[in-house]
């Protein structure tokens, strides 16, 4: 393996393939108490719409499994619970022990349990078996995964014929003046909050960049062909600030 080979991105930085999984961590360790509250102002609240559409396209229906992969602090997982019903499942899952911690004891605080599951796991190997889920979720996620395409082979792996994997994602913006605006607002604002809010600039300054490096619309697209996943599309959100794409395994 080539130099080259051996290194990938820690948002504009070069860092050994290694290294990255634990600046990531370290990222989501250093804004777990915070993540929620950031969201918030980050978005201005908008996330929650972003989210909402993700649920709406996920198509889950009551009794079936859901897998949420970089779960967080467990907003699509809550939701997916109350529509699978009691003879349904969700795992809610990821690779941060710290977010998956906190995702645990807010949902519990919210009296959502019973048909919740939760499992430390890394999205590029997951710990089940084939043709285990209807549906796979990431959202906000995949951006941090040092290996994007395992991650969504394994996605493609795990789900039920006729299941859907989504990917609810930032993503590029469609026109000049608004990529304009977004890179002043992510690269000003974005730190000056993390440093104000969550004491910890750095890691906004990392979200900035991870969004930059993160594939476009078009490439995601391919990447979830490249899966073995079919009928795959995708619906731009807030002029492309953010991306929902769905495929299907047949």
């Amino acid at each position: 393996m080539s130099e080259e080979d051996s290194r990938t991105h820690f948002g504009y930085q070069q860092v050994p393939i290694e290294e990255k999984q634990q600046r990531v961590r370290a990222v989501f360790d250093s804004v777990a108490d915070r993540y929620d509250v950031m969201n918030d102002l980050m978005s201005l609240g908008i996330h929650r719409l972003w989210k909402r559409r993700a649920i709406s396209l996920a198509g889950v229906r009551r009794g079936q499994h859901v897998l949420d992969l970089a779960s967080g602090t467990g907003d699509l997982a809550a939701s997916f619970a109350q529509i699978v019903g009691t003879s349904g499942r969700v795992i809610m899952s990821d690779i941060n022990q710290a977010m998956l911690m906190h995702g645990r004891e807010r949902l519990d605080n919210r009296g959502i349990v019973g048909n919740l599951e939760y499992i430390l796991a890394n999205a590029e190997h997951l710990p089940f078996a084939n043709n285990s889920f209807d549906c796979v979720t990431i959202a906000f996620g995949l951006r941090n995964v040092t290996h994007k395409q395992e991650a969504l082979n394994e996605m493609q792996r795990v789900l039920r014929p006729g299941g859907r994997a989504l990917v609810l994602e930032f993503s590029h913006p469609t026109n000049a003046p608004l990529q304009r605006i977004y890179d002043l607002y992510s690269f000003s604002v974005l730190p000056l909050l993390g440093r104000c809010v969550a004491g910890d600039s750095d890691s906004y300054r990392y979200l900035a960049e991870s969004i930059r490096m993160h594939p476009d619309q078009p490439h995601l697209l391919s990447m979830l062909e490249q899966a073995g996943l079919e009928r795959c599309e995708f619906f731009n959100l807030t002029g492309g600030i953010v991306a929902i794409h769905r495929g299907y395994k047949l």
